[in-house]
């Protein structure tokens, strides 16, 4: 039953010029160690592009000031810029403006509805689902919830080619689940997991459904009108903005009947010391001043994703991945975790007899980079019987050539290891 929700995405048309695409990254220009840099961590930050550099620039530059504060000229500007970022990201996940919290990020997001919706409604008796592919953001708020409610947790397991067991995971919607926790994309196996299927199984059954989207995003469209769940957590950094930027999108619904989760400037629209009038979601969750020039650059980073066109995007590291993949199976003694059919570009592997952590070292002498360790994901690493995998991830800025210099430099490093 592990079905993806859509078709693979068509081929990109030819008149994408992907060279001229990547000469807008300024970084993918340097050299380290004395080697051209070949940058595959994408997944851990993504490479921001000259656009959102310059526009974090230009606000610190030319309109500096806090928002929604002063009716000033400068305090009118920063307002302005930083509403237009909630309006593109809207327009980009196809979900109402009003709907979207602006946040650091999928952690924050995640800790806000812990926090704010189900630790008040969570009880002894109550569960919560969670599947073995979650990153430690969508686990650990969890457990603290947990901690506090005497709610428990169930995990739903996954297969051996990384993917989640659809049958197993649905039987575990028992009654006493209240909230299950779900990745779109695995951040080590870069599996594709059929939330849109996930959600509907869940809303029949009356359980709300949080979506950490960090390793979507950057990936492929999405269309959370479509998918159907209760919340959808992002974080910026990984498509192209700013760190310490991202959002959570909440159901109408659920956000008017959250408390604030902090409390402080901006999310009251009257204090006295007998009580505070709070203001309107999305606002009364953003207390104090934001990261304002972030997420002004976070808006740019939409645009210029969706410019680029994200089918576009998704059709072209489709192709980087085929390649990768093709080529990392030439090297003996190499093993690859996850072969889901429907995959990011994200390759997580070992080499057998060599630590994750040497071949992230020799390769980086080799100006390769490339993440290695647990990747905030215990659990996962557990079900495979390892402490740490290398991980190579892929974007569109990447390129053919890049990925034959990755290849020919594993084949130098597992030559020196064993």
């Amino acid at each position: 039953m592990n079905r993806p929700d859509a078709p693979s995405p068509p081929p990109a048309p030819a008149a994408v010029d992907w060279a001229a695409v990547r000469a807008d990254f300024p970084l993918l220009t340097r050299e380290v160690n004395g080697k051209p840099l070949v940058y595959l961590d994408s997944a851990n930050t993504g490479q921001k592009p000259r656009a959102v550099i310059e526009a974090v620039d230009d606000f610190y530059r030319r309109h500096n000031a806090n928002v929604s504060r002063a009716v000033h000229t400068l305090g009118s500007e920063a307002t302005e810029r930083y509403e237009a970022t909630r309006a593109a990201l809207a327009r980009h996940l196809n979900v109402r403006a009003d709907e979207l919290v602006l946040t650091s990020g999928t952690t924050f997001a995640i800790n806000l509805v812990a926090y704010s919706w189900a630790l008040p409604r969570l009880k002894p008796g109550d569960a919560i689902l969670l599947t073995r592919m979650e990153h430690h953001a969508n686990i650990v708020p969890w457990q603290l919830v947990a901690e506090r409610t005497g709610a428990t947790i169930k995990v739903a397991e996954i297969t051996p080619q990384g993917t989640l067991d659809l049958d197993a995971l649905f039987a575990a919607m028992t009654p006493e689940v209240r909230l299950l926790g779900v990745t779109h994309v695995s951040n080590v196996l870069g599996t594709i997991n059929p939330v849109r299927e996930i959600c509907r199984e869940a809303r029949r059954r009356g359980i709300v459904t949080v979506v950490d989207g960090s390793q979507a995003l950057p990936h492929m469209p999405v269309d959370i009108a479509a998918i159907g769940c209760d919340f959808y957590a992002l974080t910026g950094h990984k498509m192209c903005g700013p760190t310490g930027t991202g959002a959570l999108w909440a159901r109408r619904e659920h956000l008017a009947a959250m408390p604030p989760f902090l409390g402080g400037g901006e999310m009251i629209k009257e204090v006295r010391f007998e009580g505070t009038v709070f203001n309107d979601p999305p606002h009364r969750f953003e207390a104090g001043t934001p990261n304002i020039a972030g997420h002004i650059g976070l808006g740019v980073a939409v645009e210029y994703l969706a410019a680029l066109g994200m089918e576009r995007v998704a059709a072209r590291e489709a192709e980087l991945l085929a390649h990768l993949t093709e080529e990392l199976g030439r090297i003996e003694g190499l093993r690859i975790f996850g072969t889901a059919p429907e995959k990011a570009a994200v390759v997580s592997f070992l080499v057998e007899g060599a630590h994750a952590h040497d071949l992230a070292t020799l390769l980086d002498l080799e100006g390769v980079a490339v993440r290695s360790g647990h990747h905030c994901a215990h659990p996962l690493m557990q079900f495979y019987g390892v402490p740490a995998t290398c991980r190579a991830s892929l974007a569109f800025y990447n390129t053919h050539a890049e990925i034959e210099a990755f290849v020919a430099a594993m084949q130098k490093v597992r030559k020196l290891l064993l």
